[in-house]
């Protein structure tokens, strides 16, 4: 014999309603009802347990100090050290070093309800042990991303079929999360997915379908070779289920609508009443496979819901058109059973209600396949084949088939059909398909290529670096993808309210039927089932759960198209608060390698000639200065000839003999070593340097001859964009690890008021702190390793493409091309897209918050005027529809800069 623990009933073994395993303990129940309150509170039975199984003598002692256990947890910490804790084990990229595994361990202990945190740097792994009703998975997982790191584990898309219904996305997600293994979990009702992120060896792929499954949806994989042509023809194929029934439910609404109105149809006015009877008997018949097969889905989507105690869209629909068809039945078999003159059928309600809010769904779907065009596109970019050397011949192969070490043969006109490197070649390929930029960009030896863009006029041979799911393409896509798929703040506030809206509107619809039935006009029965069913099917949280997804979709893809990945909803949602624009000098504002700016000369010497000179010195030095003067020289057609006697002094400059002549770079400091008498040539260098450039003398054979200076260049679109920034209403802040002179300069240059100079790589982000402490929303632009913590620190973070990949992970955008046009395109996009979620948010609180009221008949007392089902029907499977062609408005959106 077992004991219920909710009951205390013993009950045998064998004959058990049903068993639940909590923290290793098995419990057994006597009915689902005790089934039901352990779920939803296990610890209180367990504790209960423990309590009973106490020795009798000392039960009352035991029982008072046990209570006192329970509830003696930390005031501090949550953790109570009397009840079961959870244990997980968290993979954290990146854990090396004692530094990390301390940071890590301090940050999870800082969560309430964790009680031991230990990471272990050699397996990265972290074994957390927390009190789970006070501590969520969520918490944990934030905590290690502030800390610096990232969690591992598996991300997977998962396509929900026939998800219409945006009040089943809590219940999805929250079943989701209840599974064991799962970190994360959010669904998209505008794209039909569900994103998980897992541990794989927690859980498996087939039981998060399975669990999602049994909320009653049907699922498909939507990753995977082919996913994309499989989901796509899953879609189709929804479509045209979705048509056919509406097809089939508007013909069988043709006869129904003829009997149902006879006073209205010539033929039928005539009949005699038992004829009528024997015709809306016939409705009845024609009506059912409407009802379950056209309609079956909104009927096994109630019952789905019903299990897990919840309701949804299919709820309401099902009982509206349930309770006409009952309604109907009851009243033509058993008139007498009716006050006089409501025995009259309600068969066009189930028959037209049901065609309309089905072809309502079929529209929908569509549109929403206009809203993921542009990842169709992305993929179609895609060359299907590519041309490479196997066993020294040229053979064709598949794209999915070239390997990593490949050479690949690319001619003129044909598509690159891989990321790699040029070997061999040289051509013009146009990338616009990845940064915007219309004109081909030259390519040789040595430099990388992207596949997925066109190949112009020459022929290469380039070493393939990335395949498959690592080329950039496939990176876009999937950021695209992954952003899609998350969620804006503003949406989780309107899931919020989905999950309230139908219980709300079930209620209001019983207090109408009610309101009517006792107080309506005769004959109240007829009135009051109308305005209940016209309240429950005119009600659409579907509009409202649609309006923020439909437009984010849009609008990431919008961002894709101009150069900008945008990795989540809520980066997408900040960026239109933005008021200070935050940006790095160095490879941000500039281009971020020197260049010759300026050659003076003094005396008799040419300018060509006093170059030549001093390039052909620096051609046996490796600084980058050095290096900008010989291409500043290489970029003029000047040759070059082979120094002799080379001689760098550190700090000071070099001294080289060139054809005869002793050749003398440097600063001031190598002149006055070498006594070289600078004249006039100091005020030069002054105001040289005034404006940001690094000026060097040249002295040949002991005489002042020129300066030559060489500067880190602005880019040629930064004061543009910066200007636009300004008339935007956003300041603009530059911070540079440089120098105040020559942070100042190139202020001046591009119009910036506001400049952060001789900032510590380390400094960077508290610098961005302070800047929020004035209660400021910041983005912070850069692109190096040393920007990644003022990135993570920024409201958001924009990184530069051209950047390192650890700017570029640390970043909430990525601006593809290395323009700042780009950061006024992504406050452009995102000031559009929130504009656009604001209008469809309004339209679909107003539609519910005025269709309502006209269903339950507030009309009817001034006007005379009732809203009939039919049109209810109607209104409700159209607002859906108007939502999603609001957000593919925004396809039409045109950024400020065309070239990006």
């Amino acid at each position: 014999m077992v004991k219920d623990p909710v009951c205390g009933m013993e009950i045998e073994l064998e004959t058990a309603f049903a068993s639940r395993e909590y923290y290793g303990q098995k419990f057994y129940f006597c009915s689902q009802t005790c089934v039901d309150q352990f779920d939803a509170n296990p610890a209180q039975y367990t504790q209960a347990q423990e309590l009973a199984q106490l020795p009798e003598p000392a039960l009352l002692d035991q029982k008072e100090s046990h209570i006192d256990k329970l509830l003696a947890g930390s005031v501090t910490t949550g953790f109570n050290p009397s009840l079961p804790l959870s244990r997980i084990e968290l993979p954290v990229i990146g854990l090396k070093g004692a530094g990390g595994q301390k940071g890590v361990e301090t940050a999870l202990m800082a969560v309430p309800g964790v009680r031991s945190a230990k990471a272990n740097p050699d397996t990265n792994i972290v074994l957390v042990e927390y009190d789970s009703q006070t501590a969520q998975i969520e918490a944990l997982l934030k905590m290690i991303r502030s800390a610096g790191y990232q969690v591992g584990g598996a991300r997977v898309r998962v396509g929900i079929d026939n998800l219409h219904c945006a009040s089943c996305v809590n219940l999805i997600e929250d079943e989701l999360l209840a599974t064991p293994g799962v970190l994360q979990a959010a669904v998209n009702v505008g794209t039909q997915e569900a994103t998980v992120d897992y541990l794989p060896e927690k859980t498996t792929l087939a039981q998060l379908h399975s669990v999602i499954e049994e909320v009653g949806y049907k699922t498909y994989p939507v990753t995977g070779e082919g996913a994309e042509d499989k989901q796509q023809a899953e879609h189709e194929r929804e479509y045209r289920s979705l048509i056919n029934k509406f097809w089939f439910a508007a013909i069988i609404s043709v006869p129904v609508l003829l009997t149902a109105y006879p006073q209205f149809v010539p033929f039928v006015k005539n009949w005699s009443m038992a004829t009528l009877r024997l015709a809306w008997g016939g409705a009845a018949i024609i009506t059912l496979p409407v009802l379950f097969w056209s309609g079956g889905h909104f009927f096994s989507g109630a019952w789905a819901a019903l299990k897990h105690r919840s309701a949804n869209m299919n709820t309401l629909i099902a009982l509206g058109t349930g309770a006409a068809w009952l309604y109907s039945t009851a009243a033509i078999l058993l008139p007498a059973l009716f006050p006089e003159g409501t025995s009259e059928p309600f068969y066009d309600v189930v028959a037209v209600v049901i065609a309309l809010v089905v072809l309502g769904q079929a529209l929908e779907l569509r549109a929403k396949g206009r809203t993921s065009a542009a990842i169709k596109k992305l993929l179609g970019l895609q060359a299907r084949t590519a041309r490479v050397m196997r066993e020294g011949q040229e053979v064709d192969i598949a794209v999915e088939e070239v390997l990593v070490g490949d050479t690949v043969i690319v001619r003129p006109g044909e598509k690159i059909p891989v990321d790699g490197i040029i070997t061999d070649g040289y051509s013009a390929v146009d990338e616009s398909m990845l940064t915007g930029e219309s004109l081909p960009v030259s390519k040789h030896s040595g430099d990388e290529v992207i596949g997925a863009t066109l190949n112009k006029t020459g022929s290469f041979r380039f070493r393939a670096t990335k395949v498959g799911k690592d080329t950039a393409l496939a990176q876009i896509v999937k950021m695209v993808q992954d952003a899609q798929n998350s969620k804006a703040p503003i949406a989780r506030l309107a899931d919020t309210i989905s999950g309230y809206f139908v219980p709300v509107v079930m209620i209001l619809a019983i207090l109408t039927f009610i309101a009517w039935f006792d107080f309506g006009p005769q004959p109240q029965l007829v009135y009051a089932l109308v305005t209940g069913v016209a309240v429950l099917i005119i009600a659409c949280p579907c509009a409202l759960g649609l309006a923020t997804p439909m437009s984010l979709m849009v609008g990431v893809e919008k961002g894709a198209e101009y150069g900008i990945l945008i990795r989540s909803g809520e980066a997408l949602q900040t960026a239109q608060q933005i008021q200070t624009v935050v940006l790095d000098k160095t490879g941000t504002i500039t281009k971020g390698k020197p260049e010759l700016t300026d050659v003076l000369v003094t005396g008799s010497w040419q300018e060509n000639e006093l170059l030549r000179l001093a390039a052909s010195v620096e051609r046996s030095s490796e600084h980058p200065l050095a290096e900008a003067i010989v291409e500043g020289a290489k970029a003029r057609g000047i040759s070059l000839a082979d120094p002799t006697s080379f001689e760098a002094i550190p700090g000071h400059g070099v001294i080289a003999t060139v054809e005869g002549h002793q050749v003398i770079l440097g600063n001031a400091k190598m002149m006055v070593r070498e006594k070289v008498a600078l004249g006039n040539l100091e005020t030069k260098v002054t105001n040289l340097a005034d404006n940001g450039k690094t000026p060097m003398y040249v002295a040949i054979d002991n005489q002042a001859a020129g300066v030559i200076a060489v500067a880190d260049t602005v880019k040629e679109d930064s004061i543009e964009a910066i200007d636009a920034l300004h008339k935007m209403g956003i300041e603009v802040v530059m911070m540079t690890g440089d120098n105040r002179r020559t942070a100042e300069a190139i202020a001046r240059q591009v119009g910036i008021h506001r400049v952060l100079a001789e900032v510590l790589p380390e400094d960077k982000a508290h610098n961005v702190q302070l800047l929020q402490a004035e209660g400021k929303k910041v983005a912070m632009v850069g692109d190096g390793i040393n920007d990644a913590p003022a990135l993570a620190q920024a409201d958001v973070g924009m990184a530069i493409g051209t950047g390192t990949d650890v700017a570029i992970e640390a970043s909430d955008i990525t601006l593809i091309k290395g323009s700042l046009k780009g950061v006024v395109t992504a406050i452009e996009v995102s000031r559009a897209t929130m504009n656009n979620i604001k209008q469809n948010l309004f339209g679909a609180f107003v539609y519910n918050a005025l269709g309502i009221p006209v269903a339950m008949g507030v009309l009817y007392p001034f006007f005379g005027l009732l809203l009939s089902p039919l049109l209810a029907g109607a209104a409700m499977a159209f607002s859906s529809v108007t939502v999603v062609s609001n957000a593919n408005r925004l396809r039409g959106f045109s950024a400020r800069f065309k070239a990006r």
